[in-house]
């Protein structure tokens, strides 16, 4: 039998769990107006839903159920009155069929000054296709716009989500701290232009895990002020890998420091792990970067600095890059190169590559041993190193 203490303890526990509910905002889009059929704009119903959420003092989680919500360019913007909304999505968010429609836009999806937003699960059907053909075609097209976006931002988590054929990039975080991305998952065609998977600059204490990516651009693109990323578990194909740049393309520009790429995979792209910048003047940087327990798959370049970066060769500023590369770190990276030179150092020759190390590397080219191509670019290495090292 219980006593009287007893008793006040369950209904302190009872009281306090029923507080904590109330204190939790739950919002239907359904409820504001929109419609899963993916053919009714739902965007006043999302910006509603948001509205609602980010005036409440209370946590807030917006649900999306099943179903294609068509959505037109839309800005989800703070600051809110709450530090902690959460979208819930188990249904698909919709771009018009129409390219033009959103194609004129930066973004398609964005969050501007947000703090403590998390999305979880569902799919951004960009339909980027029509895009890619018009330009394809050297026709006059948009630029497109980026999928989704988040800028000027701070404690962020992206869960589950997949994005789908954007019309440019997939994902971008920019000018933002403390995001987490993981089990993100990029489907965009081998051909698709612009379609970087997961772009970040301007930002710090990025994380980006167990993601697959599959685009027509680099998988995972490194701007200039992006600082303390960790990058682990990706598989990218196709696609151009990882890269970090391009930098040097503005004379006075933050560096990159600080990133780890780690236990990634490489299946048929066109580039490995990559650091590209222009060849002209720039106070650009990039330096404490390591890549480390990677496998490399029939891959064009698996290891690559060029500073001499000129996409198409067009309109190339033929000078000398004045981004500083150092202190980067290649460890127990293996695999297959679909090129003879699977190592390439093309560095600066007014700044040359410096501290650059290779350890516990193997590399080869149909069953035969792969090359090593360096200028500008001094380093040390450890263990079995294959290609031979040209440093």
């Amino acid at each position: 039998m219980a006593t009287l203490p007893h008793l006040f303890l369950l209904l302190i526990l009872f009281l306090s769990f029923n507080s904590s509910l109330a204190a939790l905002l739950n919002l239907n889009v359904l409820t504001f107006g929109a419609k899963p059929d993916g053919t009714t704009d739902s965007t006043n119903a999302f910006l509603s839903a948001w509205t609602r959420a980010c005036a409440s003092t209370n946590l807030a989680t917006i649900y999306v159920p099943k179903g294609r919500f068509l959505l037109r360019s839309i800005i989800f913007r703070g600051k809110c009155n709450n530090n902690a909304i959460s979208f819930r999505i188990d249904g698909t968010l919709v771009a018009p069929v129409d390219y033009r429609i959103i194609g004129k836009a930066d973004n398609w999806i964005s969050f501007q000054y947000v703090d403590g937003v998390s999305i979880y699960g569902g799919k951004l059907d960009a339909k980027g296709t029509g895009l890619w053909a018009c330009k394809n075609s050297g026709k006059a097209c948009p630029s497109g716009a980026t999928t989704l976006s988040f800028s000027n931002s701070k404690n962020v988590v992206v869960d589950r989500l997949t994005s789908l054929n954007s019309q440019m990039f997939h994902i971008v975080i920019n000018g933002c701290h403390n995001v987490k991305m993981q089990g993100v998952t990029v489907i965009a065609s081998g051909n698709s232009p612009n379609t970087d998977g997961i772009h970040v600059q301007l930002s710090s204490g990025v994380t980006i895990l167990n993601s697959n990516i599959q685009t027509g651009d680099d998988c995972i693109s490194i701007g200039p002020g992006a600082t303390n990323l960790w990058i682990e578990k990706i598989t990218c194909g196709p696609g151009h890998g990882i890269s970090i740049g391009s930098l040097g393309k503005d004379q006075n520009e933050a560096g990159v420091q600080n990133v780890t790429v780690k236990t990634a995979k490489f299946m048929g792209t066109q580039n490995g792990v990559r650091i590209k910048s222009w060849a002209r003047p720039s106070s650009g940087f990039a330096r404490n970067i390591v890549f480390q327990h990677i496998v490399m798959k029939n891959v064009e370049n698996p290891i690559v600095i060029d500073q001499n970066y000129c996409p198409g060769n067009k309109n190339c500023p033929d000078q000398v890059s004045g981004v500083k590369v150092s202190n980067v770190r290649y460890q127990d990276i293996h695999g297959t190169s679909a090129t003879q030179v699977a190592v390439k150092f093309d560095c600066s020759a007014k700044h040359p590559c410096s501290g650059i190390r290779l350890e516990e590397v193997k590399l080869t080219y149909k069953n035969e041993v792969a090359e090593a191509s360096c200028k500008h670019a001094a380093g040390t290495i450890s263990g079995a190193v294959q290609p031979t090292s040209c440093l």
